[in-house]
This record gives C-alpha cells, sequence and structure tokens, in this order.
C-alpha cells in the first residue's frame, strides 16, 4: 500500500541549464522545482551530488537518471537545499520519488483547504491541519514536502514495517520535525483506511499514490521500458556508445526502486481505487477532502461512477502538467458546502 503511482525517480529530460534554467509553466506556481535544477547551489548544500554531476550533450548540467544512487543523491540535495530536511536516506532498492511531481500534488491539494479572507484564498498553514498520507513509503516524501511547505501535521501508514521503520528513523534524524509525524502500521493489506483512521480521528486530508500495476510481471516489464526509453533518451542525447547496461537486482530482475507494495497490488491500480472509495464512506464524517493520483486515464471513469454510487456530495479532477508528462489527482467529500464551512470553523477555534 505504497505509493508507487509514478515509480520512476525523476524525468529524464529534466536537467537544469548552468545560466539560466527554464521555467516549466506546467507546474503549480507555489511550487519551488519550476525553474529545473540548480545544480550549483545542491551541491553546494549536498556535497555528496558531485560524483554524479557532469555535463550533458547540450552543455547543461545533469545526471544519469538510470542510475538509483545519483537520483538519491539528487533527491538528498533537493530536500536539504529547499526544505532543510539534514538527513534523509532509503534502503536499496526502495522507490526513491520525484520531488518535484511528488511537491505539485502537495500544492493542489493545498489549494483544496483555501479559505477566502480578504478577498483572497489562502491556504491555512501550521499544526491544525491534519493530513494522512496512505501508503507512505521508506521514502515519506509527502509528509516532509507537506510539513515544511505548511506546517501540517502528518500521520504516514504503510503495509511494510520496513517502510514504517525508516521513515519514522528519517523523522528522528530530523528533531525540528519529528513531533509534526506520526507512523501507524496497516496490518491488513487488503485495507486501505480501516485499521488506520481511529474513531477520534479527524483529518482535513488524505493522499495517496496507488499501487500501479496488477502483478509482479507487469511491474518488471513497466521498468523495462522506463530503462529502455532512459537509454534510447541518452543515445540521442551522447551517442549510443554512451548508454550504459541496464542493471539487475541480485536476482536478475529488474529494479529501478520499489518494492512489492510500492509497485503492485491484486487488481491493479483500478481494485485499489475500488477499495478506497468504498473505504472511504465508512470515514465520510472524519475527513474533510479525500485525494489520491489516478495514474491510467482509463481507471478514472470507473472511480467516478463509483463515487457517484456512494453519494460523494463533491467530486474534482485535477490535472497536473510535468514537461510532456499529465496525470491526475482525483478528489472528493462527502460533506456538504455548509458542512465543509463548519469544519473549518471547528478546526480554527482549536
Amino acid at each position: 500500500m505504497n505509493k508507487p503511482k509514478n515509480n520512476s525517480t525523476t524525468p529524464a529530460s529534466v536537467t537544469a541549464n548552468k545560466s539560466a534554467p527554464t521555467l516549466d509553466k506546467g507546474m503549480h506556481p507555489r511550487n519551488l522545482h519550476n525553474g529545473g535544477y540548480d545544480f550549483p547551489a545542491l551541491i553546494s548544500s549536498y556535497g555528496e551530488l558531485k560524483p554524479f554531476v557532469s555535463t550533458n550533450a547540450f552543455g547543461n548540467l545533469s545526471i544519469d537518471f538510470a542510475l538509483p544512487e545519483a537520483v538519491k543523491a539528487l533527491n538528498a540535495a533537493l530536500l536539504k537545499h529547499h526544505y532543510a530536511v539534514n538527513a534523509w536516506d532509503i534502503p536499496s532498492g526502495f522507490l526513491c520519488p520525484p520531488i518535484p511531481g511528488r511537491a505539485d500534488y502537495i500544492h493542489h491539494v493545498a489549494d483544496l483547504l483555501a479559505v477566502k479572507k480578504s478577498n483572497k484564498k489562502r491556504v491555512p498553514k501550521g499544526h491544525k491541519i491534519r493530513a494522512l498520507d496512505i501508503g507512505t513509503g521508506a521514502n515519506v516524501i509527502y509528509p516532509l514536502l507537506g510539513i515544511q511547505s505548511y506546517g501540517w501535521q502528518f500521520v504516514g501508514s504503510d503495509v511494510d514495517p520496513i517502510s514504517i521503520s525508516n521513515g519514522q528513523q528519517i523523522f528522528a534524524n530530523n528533531p525540528d520535525l519529528s513531533n509534526k509525524f506520526s507512523a501507524r502500521l496497516q496490518r491488513n493489506a487488503q485495507q486501505v483506511f480501516q485499521g488506520i483512521i481511529g474513531k477520534g480521528d479527524r483529518f482535513d486530508l488524505t493522499l495517496c499514490n496507488p499501487p500501479f500495476h496488477a502483478s509482479l510481471a507487469e511491474a518488471n516489464a513497466g521498468t523495462a521500458r522506463k530503462l529502455t526509453n532512459l537509454a534510447a533518451n541518452r543515445a540521442a542525447k551522447s551517442g549510443p556508445q554512451k548508454t550504459a547496461a541496464v542493471a539487475t537486482n541480485d536476482s536478475g530482475v529488474l529494479n529501478f526502486g520499489g518494492q512489492k507494495a510500492e509497485l503492485w497490488c491484486d487488481g491493479g491500480e483500478k481494485q485499489f481505487l475500488n477499495n478506497m472509495i468504498t473505504e472511504s464512506q465508512i470515514f465520510a464524517e472524519q475527513c474533510l477532502w479525500f485525494t489520491t493520483l489516478v495514474s491510467k486515464k482509463e481507471n478514472l471513469k470507473p472511480a467516478q461512477a463509483l463515487l457517484q454510487k456512494v453519494k460523494a456530495r463533491d467530486v474534482k479532477v485535477i490535472d497536473m502538467h510535468q514537461g510532456n508528462k499529465i496525470s491526475r489527482i482525483l478528489a472528493w467529500t462527502f460533506l456538504t458546502p455548509e458542512q465543509q464551512q463548519l469544519w473549518q470553523q471547528y478546526r480554527d477555534q482549536l
């Protein structure tokens, strides 16, 4: 129940020009990564990134996004430079997420909570906002970004004890953040909210990046395509003689990062969404907004139909643009506008 929607590390086409990075107009306007990667600044903040940075065929600084070690170093540098996360690490083989895309999700769902003040809509900040990250993963990226961007409180759930342990360790190693995060182990892999949301819980947001694939074979095939595309992209820029061999793990299986629960589940994304929406009814009065990424466009209409069936009051589809990639957030609430206003008033009085 981890978050592998996009089980890539970060888009291979994203690089930073040495002098003037190009603005990605598709990203959310509050996204700190709109201007690409400023590698000199990142190296200044996190020197361990330097060995992986070189000049590509276009004269821009970049890394080899097919190397897990390079991507992990880039993520650690981004988190330290932009979000003051001074210690971040994940076990070998676990999902290393693309931070710009994850930040976009945070900013878009933050807009769902925006309230009108002085003729302007403002996103509420601070510890009164509580968010639940379903499938937080060993990387705990959403809690880190949400806490450092808005000061929210986060609960992260996962079916994998190693992910839970590593997430707790990351926050323990960042003591200024540790009191804003708690982790809960999901003991039933067939459940989403049940076993996680308690009777006294209230969450302003739930977030999720559902397992993308329906089987291990499908996940491996997706990884193979991703690595092939990265190799082709590199060859187009630098020539085929510079294309690195595809890496495999000790068992010979293609591994671009991600454990079983991060990359696939029985029934894949479609079944996971079905389970999530069905269970959300149980907690209709305990969550203001439920949200999830929907990677496969063909899964959107069935999810919307089910939301209509379970009588969700308001359903939104939020498109996210990152270069040529388009993904979408599905958000829903069971509360009427009047109930949403009362929720906000009650929260502000706490």
